[in-house]
């Protein structure tokens, strides 16, 4: 199975720019980017943070730019989305009746199960409610034996940039100590960091992607938030019995002559 991986598109309305940066051509371009090279791929997941401001307008170019895509694409709610608002133009989304956008895709290589850690802050939560609904879908997909990819935004563990640890999931152990008991999550993918990051917690793989706009600058020092103008990206995942291979896209770059 081949799918792609955006993350944290920070949309504002046109004229509008971010930190310098037309969010929307960025996305048009990934759009375009995604539809000429990787058209095969069978749905695009974008964890979070779709829009800067929470507001309509946005949420509409949101689904306008990525409807244009040649595959189905699902989305989930980050610290910058507002849930009420987003409802109105992402009603292909299946809310729950709480407000909340956590579900579950059945692929054939396993369950996607998306969960919503955002909460009226810049950090995350998963409340008890939301956290007995992922051991519920874990241990369904257990007695199914089918493999879990988990998708949220904020990530549950430090990444060692400091203002960003301040920032992560409040309740991390919390959700471990639901995780802990499922030997068949496979993978999770995370936005909110700005940053390709690759690793493990506790064991289990775990992967973020760049945005398609503002970059996080790589600073292990405590200093302020600061970000840079590194070239955008986005993931292209490919999972088969083997193994889970991320293929990290420069999409800006494709214009670049080969040398040999």
């Amino acid at each position: 199975m081949k799918f792609i991986h955006l993350s944290d598109l920070h949309i504002l309305p046109r004229p509008q720019k971010i930190r310098g940066i037309d969010g929307c051509a960025r996305l048009e371009s990934a759009v375009d980017s995604i539809n000429k090279s990787f058209a095969d791929a069978e749905l695009c997941m974008v964890t979070g943070d779709l829009v800067d401001k929470g507001d309509a307008e946005s949420y509409k170019l949101v689904r306008d730019i990525l409807d244009h895509l040649k595959m189905p694409w699902h989305g989930l709610m980050g610290n910058h989305d507002k849930g009420g608002v987003a409802q109105i133009s992402l009603d292909h989304l299946p809310w729950q009746s709480d407000g909340s956008l956590q579900y579950e895709l059945s692929m054939y290589v396993g369950q996607f199960i998306v969960l919503d850690s955002s909460i009226d802050s810049d950090s995350g939560r998963l409340s008890g409610r939301r956290l007995n609904w992922l051991r519920e879908r874990l241990e369904a997909a257990k007695a199914a034996n089918k493999d879990v990819f988990i998708f949220m935004h904020h990530v549950p563990f430090d990444i060692k940039i400091p203002w960003l640890d301040r920032i992560k999931m409040e309740n991390g152990e919390e959700m471990w100590e639901v995780v802990k008991n499922f030997s068949n999550v496979r993978h999770m993918f995370f936005g909110h960091v700005h940053r390709p990051i690759h690793g493990s917690w506790h064991g289990i793989p775990f992967s973020t992607v760049r945005t398609t706009a503002h970059q996080v600058a790589l600073q292990f020092e405590d200093l302020p938030a600061a970000w840079v103008e590194e070239t955008p990206s986005y993931a292209i995942v490919i999972i088969n019995d083997e193994q889970v291979l991320i293929h990290d896209h420069n999409f800006m770059e494709e214009h670049l002559e080969i040398v040999e």
